[in-house]
């Protein structure tokens, strides 16, 4: 379901069900009545993150599998006459200039697109900022979604992957969505089969992880600490965790689709921990901010079957064996002063049907 906003005497406020192609008959490449199209942009964790050696482009190899879940900000996209791009967020932490990734997905993709307009792009945020949930990734690819049901123009598959890659390594997972394999730097994206939707609880502490400085303080303490958090090499690691997901994935495949629904078969995800998939980051980032680590003890003690940190953080996550022990953990948690939200994992036609708001 698209929401489109427009002007009084315009289009005014429809919901359709149908495609804007078939609602609005294309007309040219400019918008001449505004429209607004609104994308939910969901959030990801990572389940499991191996941190590899440094790469000759300053990136590091890194073997996660992503999984999407229900917290989502609102993306709001505008196109009309004119010129430009405007960014527009209430939360000032939020750029509005071009290092913005939704300005520069939507400078990307109008060229390859080949259109005009002036875009307005308004970002409702509710998901927290630097807490490694992916927030401005999913921002930027809700932001290209919503440019090309505006414009009533769309790119191919490939050319999104591409654009998205470009832009940052996060992006690519969330035009795949529910359970993604994410190798390279991040931006080669794998669809795996869907986990069973899955409640959580996140909690979120007021402190703001920067990505790139949680990799450096990675860097630092490999070439500081040597065996200690080098054991027993880059590479190494990398091929242990790779065959500790091996192991945890083919469990899955090997039992039928109907037995994972019914839970014959266990949730895979209730087996991170036996699989010992882990975080790397959680190696630096609980050193740097032990409220961090105290947020993982406190998940735990509240009943959560696996608990990890999200990407390089704040963002901490439980996942939960029923909806009401999600319930009680996340009241529990905030009686104690955390900052928790229950949520769930989304598999992946789940959240295309919820990005347009079904």
């Amino acid at each position: 379901m698209v929401v489109r906003e427009g002007r009084p005497g315009s289009f005014g406020r429809s919901t359709e069900r149908f495609g804007l192609e078939q609602a609005f008959p294309a007309r040219s490449p400019y918008n001449h009545s505004s429209m607004t199209v609104s994308v939910r942009s969901f959030a990801k964790i990572n389940l499991g993150l191996r941190i590899g050696p440094p790469r000759r482009d300053g990136f590091h190899d890194l073997l996660t599998v992503y999984q999407t879940i229900a917290l989502h900000d609102v993306i709001r996209v505008g196109v009309g006459r004119g010129s430009g791009i405007e960014i527009r967020c209430a939360d000032p932490r939020v750029p509005q200039d071009e290092s913005n990734t939704c300005f520069r997905i939507v400078d990307r993709a109008m060229a390859a697109l080949g259109a005009k307009g002036r875009i307005v792009i308004e970002i409702d945020k509710r998901l927290p900022v630097q807490g490694g949930l992916g927030g401005a990734s999913a921002n930027a690819v809700a932001t290209l979604l919503g440019l090309e049901q505006a414009l009533r123009k769309k790119l191919t598959q490939s050319e999104r992957l591409q654009i998205a890659a470009e832009i940052g390594s996060d992006l690519p997972l969330f035009l795949v969505g529910g359970t993604v394999l994410g190798l390279g730097r991040g931006e080669l994206v794998f669809p795996l089969p869907d986990f069973p939707a899955t409640p959580c609880v996140v909690v979120t502490p007021a402190i703001g992880v920067s990505t790139p400085k949680a990799f450096a303080e990675w860097d630092h303490r490999m070439k500081a600490s040597g065996p200690k958090l080098t054991r027993p090499g880059a590479s190494d690691r990398m091929d242990e965790l790779s065959c500790s997901l091996s192991a945890w994935l083919s469990e899955m495949y090997s039992s039928a689709p109907s037995d994972l629904k019914r839970g014959r078969a266990g949730n895979p995800l209730f087996r991170l921990d036996r699989a010992g998939i882990e975080n790397d980051f959680e190696q630096v980032v609980f050193l740097e901010y032990p409220k961090l680590g105290e947020a993982k003890g406190a998940l735990l003690r509240a009943g959560a079957k696996y608990a990890s940190l999200s990407g390089s953080g704040s963002t901490l996550y439980g996942v939960f064996g029923s909806r009401e022990a999600a319930r009680l953990a996340a009241n529990r948690l905030r009686r104690a002063d955390w900052s928790a939200e229950e949520t769930t994992t989304l598999t992946r036609a789940v959240y295309w049907r919820r990005l347009h708001g079904t």
